[in-house]
């Protein structure tokens, strides 16, 4: 008899696993999800256990390789406009990233994004020293900019941990009780 004719589709004959060995994941070993890595320690010095979100490996690869096609697109485009477009991405990625434990991970972006654009400004005024690409862009320190447009510093958010939810958020109306 014709499954598909008796009322009973093809799914009824064989139900869709979900679950299984390939997707069983412990919480102390951690687990990727949308950007995070979610994972359980214990706390040092006592029994209690709490879980922390992490920005995922794959995450950092992603931006790292956004920010690195932004810096080697165009040789030719004005400082500002890279910088306008690498601070539209960072705050992006800052902002989705923020409430984790993400502090170390906002330092190392740091660190790679000022690479990035040093060594596209390297590569676009060739034979030019250290001493006269710093005075040019920087005006003597060390995070670039071009006049008014700052690179955003990804090393300067402050994480969120622990947002208050339900009852606890505050209301922003006085109460007329």
């Amino acid at each position: 008899m014709n499954d598909s004719l008796s009322g009973r589709g093809p799914l009824h004959r064989r139900p869709a696993a979900l679950g299984g060995e390939d997707t069983d994941t412990h919480i102390d070993e951690g687990l990727d999800f949308l950007g995070w890595r979610i994972q359980r320690h214990e706390k040092r010095g006592t029994d209690r256990q709490y879980v922390n979100n992490y920005p995922a490996k794959k995450a950092l690869r992603s931006i790292k390789a956004k920010t690195k096609a932004l810096c080697r697109m165009n040789v030719s485009l004005p400082l500002a406009v890279l910088l306008h477009r690498l601070n539209q991405v960072l705050r992006g990625w800052t902002a989705y990233i923020r409430p984790g434990v993400s502090a170390r991970a906002f330092q190392y972006l740091r660190m790679i994004v000022w690479r990035q654009v040093f060594g596209r400004l390297r590569r676009k005024h060739l034979g030019t020293g250290w001493k006269e690409l710093r005075w040019r862009y920087r005006d003597g320190g060390w995070w670039p900019h071009d006049r008014d447009v700052v690179l955003f510093n990804p090393g300067s958010v402050v994480t969120t941990r622990y947002r208050p939810g339900g009852t606890v958020i505050p209301w922003p109306w006085p109460s007329t009780t």
